[in-house]
């Protein structure tokens, strides 16, 4: 069972996450958008960060919609209401819950990224952070019914969101300001993707490591 303690740690390891891939991810934002990516991620995740602070264990719920709504408040351009998005509607999925088994994770999940294309107005395929998330609620829901474990429900996730980042590099973009581009998105690794990743690939590092482990 995942706990709301491992959900404030993986809360906290996506911050460093960011902090760690601020600069690569605006990287590739530069070649697709307006090269703040990675700036505006990192400050979002920030301000989640300092609101961990003042959360009490309890609730894993209610912590992913805080969440949510400090990213929608501090994160600019498109990526605040998304991210903000996925986190608010994964934590009404999963309100008032204390512990979340696999099938929780996959609520979570399933309802994170529907909330993403429905905010977005985005399908998988068109170049955006849908094409990590949708490959790793797959993968998520084929866990589940294989009956694997947490550690390797999650495994499953990450794999699939890399895989999924890796599929947007021979795309062209059909949505934001990368799709102004046309052809020549052709060739580039979608940012929204990559962070997208980074997000589950925390997930995944903040449930393996020991119940004991600090964040």
């Amino acid at each position: 069972m995942v706990c709301s303690v491992q959900i404030v740690r993986w809360l906290r390891r996506a911050a460093r996450a960011m902090e760690e891939n601020r600069d690569f991810l605006t990287r590739l934002d530069a070649a697709l958008g307006d090269a703040d990516h990675g700036i505006n991620m990192d400050r979002g995740f920030r301000k989640v960060a300092d609101m961990l602070g003042e959360v009490r264990p309890g609730d894993t719920g209610a912590i992913l919609k805080q969440a949510g709504m400090t990213l929608i408040s501090s994160v600019g351009g498109a990526s605040g209401p998304l991210y903000g998005t996925f986190f608010v509607r994964a934590g009404l999925a999963v309100q008032g819950r204390d512990e979340l088994g696999p099938g929780d994770l996959v609520d979570l999940f399933r309802a994170g990224t529907q909330g993403v294309m429905e905010r977005g107005r985005a399908q998988p395929g068109e170049k955006t952070m849908v094409d990590a998330l949708r490959p790793a609620l797959l993968a998520l829901e084929r866990a589940l019914r294989e009956n694997l474990d947490l550690e390797q429900t999650l495994r499953r996730a990450v794999q699939g969101a890399r895989e999924g980042v890796e599929e947007t590099i021979p795309m062209q973009a059909r949505k934001g300001r990368a799709s102004y581009l046309g052809e020549r998105s052709i060739g580039h690794q979608d940012p929204g993707a990559t962070s997208s990743y980074l997000i589950i690939k925390a997930f995944h590092d903040a449930v393996a490591a020991p119940k004991n482990e600090g964040s």
